[in-house]
């Protein structure tokens, strides 16, 4: 059989054509996540320049617009907007419980705004910022990383391929563990930090009639599990609904036109690892994806393929080779791909809507008799 093409946007971090202006980016905060999981991949990409910054921290933001050579940085976006012309994308990294009060003022500000994960912290708010990005025309993405590993990359292409050819008969099945363990992987050890007291926001809150105690579940579940949501959806290539909710908040089981999936959350739990892993079956076959901790560097997941697909074919078991690259700058690098209008695992805000959904009916089907 073919072999999926490995990768097709990894030569954005190597190459550029000559006398190709950069990419004009602007940041929207500059803390943990900001610095650690996107901007210092921005800023090593040859294909873009990162040229402003807003920090309601001036102190902080002074210090890493130094390191990482940002020529302007401003104290909140509203600044940054009035100060900015002609910006190619802004990349927004916020607390989710903002975005609902933040995201539709970035809209209609650049061509593309990039945010971490999940859209908001309500279905409410969410559409809220949905209706507004259509509004703009704005491309919104929001950063689900775990679609730009470069296992994932690689998987999807295989499963699109089994999907297409029918060798391995139909999918039948998609499992995605994820037990509580070490995320960060030293992924943070580069952090500039700042004493300053970082000034109140005012937050989205909970939807009308939903009470505290429920408003604090749901975002628990979001916070933590809702790149799981997504990434079931990314490798069914279909959509789902709930089917069942354990009591307990540690399995949730979906279907999508035939496709069953088991979501496993805080099943057992680790101090010094981490063991997130999804299965994909097909009759014949199957794929394993093993994923690395969400802040690890230069390290990309594995997967292990099975094949048997009858007739007198010998099974197989085989493993490709990855290049070293992490999800995180994967994902910048695909981002920079989605401005230039090309084709990316990257995932836009109504699929992301989709996931909030998805997380209110598991909340709401665990409160079920």
């Amino acid at each position: 059989m073919a072999f999926p093409p490995v990768l097709f946007t990894l030569a954005l971090a190597v190459s550029s054509e000559v006398g190709m202006s950069k990419f004009r980016l602007a940041f929207v905060g500059l803390g943990g996540m900001g610095q650690c999981a996107h901007l210092r991949n921005y800023a090593t990409l040859n294909d873009c320049e990162v040229v402003a910054a807003a920090e309601l921290r001036p102190i902080l933001a002074r210090q890493v617009a130094q390191r990482y050579g940002i020529a302007r940085v401003y104290r909140d976006h509203e600044a940054l907007l009035a100060g900015e012309k002609n910006l190619d994308a802004i990349v927004a990294i916020q607390p989710f419980g903002v975005h609902g009060r933040l995201i539709p003022q970035l809209l209609g500000q650049a061509p593309a705004v990039l945010i971490e994960k999940p859209l908001a912290s309500s279905v409410e708010a969410a559409e809220r910022i949905a209706s507004a990005a259509a509004k703009s025309g704005t491309k919104l993405y929001v950063a689900y990383h775990k679609r730009s590993d470069p296992a994932t990359m690689w998987a999807r292409r295989l499963i699109e391929q089994w999907q297409q050819g029918g060798q391995m008969g139909a999918m039948t099945f998609v499992r995605i563990t994820m037990p509580p363990g070490d995320w960060s992987a030293a992924g943070f050890s580069h952090l500039i930090k700042s004493d300053e007291p970082y000034p109140p926001l005012e937050k989205d809150g909970p939807p009308a009639g939903m009470d505290a105690a429920t408003f604090k579940k749901y975002e628990a579940f979001v916070n933590y599990y809702i790149h799981q949501v997504n990434l079931m959806r990314h490798l069914m290539g279909r959509d789902y609904r709930v089917r069942y909710a354990d009591k307990s908040g540690r399995v949730m089981v979906v279907g999508g036109d035939g496709v069953t999936g088991v979501l496993e959350m805080g099943i057992y739990q680790t101090t010094r690892d981490w063991q997130e892993a999804a299965l994909v079956a097909f009759e014949r076959a199957w794929i394993r994806i093993e994923l690395p901790a969400p802040m690890v560097i230069d390290q990309p997941g594995r997967v292990t393929v099975f094949e048997d697909p009858g007739g007198g074919a010998e099974p197989r078991r085989w493993s490709p080779v990855l290049p070293p690259v992490h999800a995180m700058r994967q994902q910048a690098m695909n981002f920079i791909a989605a401005i230039r209008g090309e084709s990316t695992p990257l995932c836009q805000y109504p699929e992301a809507l989709d996931d909030l959904r998805i997380a209110w009916d598991f909340i709401r089907k665990q409160a079920e008799p």
